[in-house]
């Protein structure tokens, strides 16, 4: 651990004070904040602190004074079509590194560091957004209100990218070991945060995609919440809480009827039917 500490004190004084033998080291790229921030996210899925830091300063030294201009102009988040989102670029890449950058230190156990820099993404950068390659825009100062939450809590709750696939994985993974709160905790989030793009695909369809694997694919938001309506209604039910049990397996059938559900072993299922085989084992038909 004081290796780890030594590293994040040594690189950070190199970036502040100019120096080029550590910076020198990483490769900037085009130099451009978009460009910063995906390297910032590859070092951060590979655990490399040390460039999850050189990446993030140096996209928050470039743009940082940008970011607060564009941040100074709005009194909400940016709405409307996704050019109009985008055209906040320093703002949206500037609070992305700050929610990596405290992502980094939140892994590294460095608390205080983690809290510092979320707090200051939340005060300085509130209104940037980050892009999400499935299609969506999602809010890093809100996540990071949430990490924040997490570790003033002691919870070990982690909701990892964020994404609906990770945070069903998760889900399955609690309900493997009859986590009731855990499962609850894994797809409620996934719920908030995709549930109105699963029911806007729901609604786009007549019958189930069939047409390829790249298609079924394609309504990921249908097949993520579909999925944890159904792990929730057998959490609720290996817990004997039937009635919770009903509600969810009806919720599948009622609203997200055309989801479907990868199986590792290489085919898709259909949570809908498997819900009313569920509902009807549970009313004895």
């Amino acid at each position: 651990m004081k290796k780890v500490l030594f590293i994040f004190a040594l690189l950070t004084a190199c970036i502040i004070s100019n120096q080029p033998q550590l910076v020198y080291a990483y490769n900037f790229g085009d130099y451009r904040s978009v460009t910063l921030t995906t390297k910032a996210w590859e070092a951060l899925t590979n655990n490399d602190i040390e460039a999850v830091l050189a990446y993030t300063n140096k996209c928050i030294e470039l743009y940082g004074e940008q970011a607060k201009k564009m941040q100074s102009s709005l009194t909400d988040y940016a709405t409307g079509d996704n050019k109009v989102i985008f055209s906040y670029w320093a703002l949206n890449d500037v609070a992305t590194c700050l929610f990596i950058q405290g992502e980094a230190y939140r892994k590294a156990k460095m608390m205080d560091e983690a809290k510092e820099v979320f707090q200051k993404l939340i005060d300085e950068y509130t209104y940037g957004q980050c892009w999400d390659p499935k299609g969506w825009f999602w809010k890093p100062a809100e996540a990071a209100q949430e990490k924040l939450a997490m570790i003033e809590s002691g919870s070990d709750v982690d909701f990892g990218d964020y994404t609906s696939m990770t945070l069903t994985v998760k889900a399955w993974d609690a309900l493997a070991k009859d986590d009731l709160e855990g499962v609850k905790t894994y797809t409620n989030k996934c719920i908030d945060l995709y549930g109105k793009k699963a029911k806007e695909m729901q609604d786009s369809m007549t019958e189930y995609a069939w047409e390829s694997k790249d298609k079924i694919f394609s309504y990921w938001a249908l097949n993520d919440v579909g999925t944890c309506y159904f792990i929730l209604g057998e959490s609720y039910r290996k817990a004997g809480k039937t009635d919770e049990a009903k509600e969810a397996y009806k919720k599948v059938i009622d609203d997200y009827f055309y989801a479907q559900c990868w199986d590792p072993q290489g085919w898709f299922w259909k949570p809908s039917e498997g819900a009313q085989q569920k509902l009807d084992e549970i009313n004895g038909s």
